[in-house]
């Protein structure tokens, strides 16, 4: 079985909008096995969304249409929707009470433009919608399926969850799937590649999928069984074999990001961290606190951007700033170890200090550490640790990255790995 998703809305073709949506709907039919051939996105003209319909319709079994629902002129799916199968709109006088009810219990009159909401492709099956006043809409014909959803996320996905993934359970076969999501940090995507293709193009029966982004690479692995669990079981025989390849670079089983790894070992092992940054900006802080309960394992940081901050506020020594630089092996080092102390001062208990130091660019960099270069360290009762890494171009890039890489090494830092 084939699916197409259209999200209508010209907001969502300009660069402050995303389409999340897809990524849910996407998820959902996976589950059921259905293929996802195409996502489209379509602005507010009737046109243009009727003739989008009716290609989809005619390459797909299922085509689902998010948006474009609401109580406005332009809110235009119904009319196209209508256009396209050559069915008529039929109002539903039980949705208008509906609306004008829910209107009344936060003391509110309903605007007459809200009827339009009432109005339902000639057969279809309408979708209540208790999270909002726009009904989804459901019809099926010889053409396939076609699905009207609300846009609002919050309205879409239990919909969606509870209502239509029962519907479709009706068209589709009895197979259930499962993907597990194997992360990866510290190496590339061709070294993973080059060690682990022999070990999942000999399983024909999980379909894998390598992605790779700055410092991250995901392996999905999705398996098909009779039942959800027997896919799980084939799909996470496979992550074994992969993992035992791989080893401890595999940070993640279930897709959790390398921030969310890090957060459970620290708060797993009652650890604290502080950090010094500077070409990051503050960026490791946000990814550390990003994660809910942070204040567990956190303790602060330094955003020591000019020398005259990592002197001052982090207190290296002012020789190792003279005759080393902002931008070295000593003042990555001194400021994770200043970093650690600082944070040991203030909770009177252990504590881990990570700084990052580099030239992010566009401007910067000498002969012998050009733009791209960036340094790390860890610091710990155990000592101190330095890396440098040349991460290439890109002030964007490099920064994310840096992040990635000062998470990983902290990662194996407390798990004790080389």
């Amino acid at each position: 079985m084939q699916a197409e998703i259209i999200a209508v809305g010209s907001e969502l073709l300009t660069p402050t909008r995303v389409d999340t949506n897809s990524l849910f709907l996407t998820r959902k039919l996976g589950e059921r096995g259905i293929l996802l051939a195409r996502k489209s996105v379509v602005g507010d003209d009737r046109q243009i969304l009727t003739n989008e319909i009716r290609r989809a319709r005619e390459a797909s079994d299922v085509v689902i249409l998010t948006g474009g629902l609401g109580p406005t002129l332009d809110d235009l799916t119904r009319d196209a929707a209508s256009d396209a199968t050559g069915r008529p709109l039929v109002r539903h006088e039980w949705i208008v009470r509906d609306i004008e009810e829910r209107f009344r219990r936060f003391n509110r009159p309903m605007a007459k433009v809200n009827e339009r909401q009432a109005y339902v492709l000639e057969g279809a099956e309408i979708l209540y919608n208790p999270r909002g006043t726009a009904p989804g809409q459901w019809l099926e014909d010889e053409q396939g399926i076609l699905i009207l959803l609300p846009g609002p996320p919050r309205e879409l996905k239990p919909l969606f969850a509870e209502t239509c993934m029962r519907m479709l359970d009706r068209h589709v076969s009895q197979q259930r799937f499962f993907t597990q999501c194997l992360r990866v940090a510290g190496i590339g995507e061709s070294d993973v590649e080059q060690r682990i293709g022999k070990i999942y193009s000999g399983d024909p029966s999980v379909t894998t999928t390598i992605l790779s982004a700055p410092g991250d690479i995901q392996i999905h692995l999705r398996a098909g069984a009779p039942t959800e669990e027997a896919a799980r079981a084939i799909a996470e025989a496979l992550g074994a074999k992969i993992r035992a390849e791989l080893g401890r670079a595999v940070y993640s089983l279930n897709g959790a990001p390398l921030d969310e790894t890090v957060a459970g070992l620290l708060r797993g092992r009652g650890i604290k961290v502080g950090v010094a940054e500077s070409c990051t900006g503050g960026l490791l802080a946000a990814k550390l606190t990003a994660v809910p309960g942070s204040s567990e394992y956190f303790a602060g940081g330094f955003v020591s951007y000019s020398i005259a901050a990592k002197r001052h506020w982090l207190g290296v020594d002012e020789a190792v700033l003279d005759t080393r630089g902002a931008v070295s092996t000593e003042a990555a080092e001194a400021m994770a170890i200043k970093a650690r102390e600082r944070t040991v001062e203030a909770l009177g208990e252990p504590a881990i200090g990570v700084s990052v130091t580099g030239y992010a660019g566009p401007g910067g960099g000498t002969e012998q550490d050009p733009v791209g270069t960036v340094f790390f360290g860890i610091a710990d009762e155990e000592g101190s640790a330095i890396r440098r890494r040349q991460l290439g171009l890109g002030r964007n890039r490099v920064r994310a990255l840096a992040v990635q890489i000062a998470l990983e090494l902290l990662r194996r830092r407390i798990l004790g790995i080389s």
